[in-house]
């Protein structure tokens, strides 16, 4: 058995950081672990093992015949039987199994909007999904949905699971030691910053010592410019401090206190397990399926989305009370290694793949 993981780039973000674990895992599971990033490279490319098989296809267009045939020549070479896209990339993957139809192809459902999905667009998707052989949804709403109105053969709910990295820290982290809140999230507006400051700027008031981090890419696009906007005319510019997107997550937020998550939607999110492998204690909104690693007072702090609040009130439960916070992130460190563990989730893939 030989898989490839198609992702449409490499860079920092959740269902990228999704692919690169497994390929990385899989090595002891399949005969051969392949990865192919589709149109950019990016941070996460150095986090690949060496002994994966790598193609970077460079693709410019939605249909670029050029990058169809690299990649059919490669996978034949490379005599690969699975195909795991992840997100966009099925397009591109279905195209691949039309020319190939040896090949299995399952489908990795990682969309972050589970909250609106009456919304999503369908009508491409709907039919490549005949040539699914399977689909992993990151969460029981979209497997549901998957289920009812994609045309996969099987379609199961597969929870993400973080691995610890061994980067050691080289960004230069402002504030307090021992005082820091960690935001891990890409500029998108579903991650709700918006609601996050205006929350920090109720923390800050009453305690001016600690400090927000936010840790991301920037699209450089409306919301972003809204976020940055907020920060300077809410006076935050001593408080608040974004880094872009870093090669060394895991050993910031190691150097980080509480983690925070404000969205507006998500699906199951990869931050809480990277917060909860920290150690941190976290706060976060309550939507998607963040409840199932987040149970309220045990393991972190719920909040509704939408409500700076309620979600600034959460965080300053927790800046003023230690103890609760080493219990709760005792919790969740313990929660992520029971039931969001590498070794079973990798075991079920590989399972998976067997019965295509």
């Amino acid at each position: 058995m030989k898989v490839l993981q198609l992702i449409d780039s490499l860079e920092a973000g959740g269902a990228e950081r999704v692919a690169v674990n497994y390929v990385n895992g899989l090595l002891d599971y399949v005969d051969g672990s392949y990865l192919c990033a589709t149109r950019a490279e990016g941070l996460l490319k150095s986090s690949v093992n060496n002994a994966v098989g790598y193609l970077f296809l460079n693709k410019k267009t939605t249909i670029d015949f050029k990058a169809i045939w690299r990649l059919y020549r490669f996978i034949k070479k490379e005599g690969i039987t699975v195909i795991h896209a992840h997100s966009s990339s099925y397009f591109l993957a279905t195209l691949i199994t039309i020319l190939n139809p040896k090949l299995k192809l399952v489908w990795h459902d990682h969309y972050g909007k589970s909250e609106f999905l009456e919304q999503r667009p369908k009508r491409i998707l709907l039919y490549c999904s005949k040539y699914f052989d399977h689909i992993f949804s990151v969460n029981s709403k979209l497997k549901e949905w998957a289920s009812s109105q994609l045309k996969a053969k099987t379609v199961s709910y597969l929870p993400n699971y973080a691995v610890v990295g061994d980067t050691v820290l080289s960004t230069e982290l402002k504030g307090t030691e021992g005082k820091r809140i960690v935001c891990l999230a890409n500029l998108r507006p579903q991650k709700d910053h918006l609601n996050l400051l205006k929350a920090f700027k109720l923390v800050a008031k009453n305690n001016p010592d600690w400090t927000l981090h936010l840790i991301g890419k920037d699209f450089e696009d409306a919301y972003s410019r809204q976020v940055f906007e907020y920060i300077k005319s809410g006076a935050l510019k001593d408080h608040v401090f974004f880094y872009g997107s870093c090669e060394d997550v895991s050993a910031i937020l190691l150097a980080c206190d509480i983690g925070v998550l404000s969205s507006q939607s998500e699906g199951l999110p990869l931050a809480l397990l990277e917060y909860g492998l920290a150690n941190l204690a976290v706060v976060s909104t309550n939507v998607g399926e963040c409840n199932q690693i987040i149970k309220n007072e045990k393991t972190g702090l719920l909040v509704n989305a939408e409500d700076s609040n309620a979600l600034g009130s959460a965080i300053m439960s927790s800046i003023e009370d230690l103890n609760l916070r080493r219990v709760h992130a005792k919790q969740l460190t313990r929660l992520i290694n029971t039931d969001f563990s590498e070794t079973k989730t990798l075991q079920a893939i590989a399972n998976t793949y067997a019965l295509l």
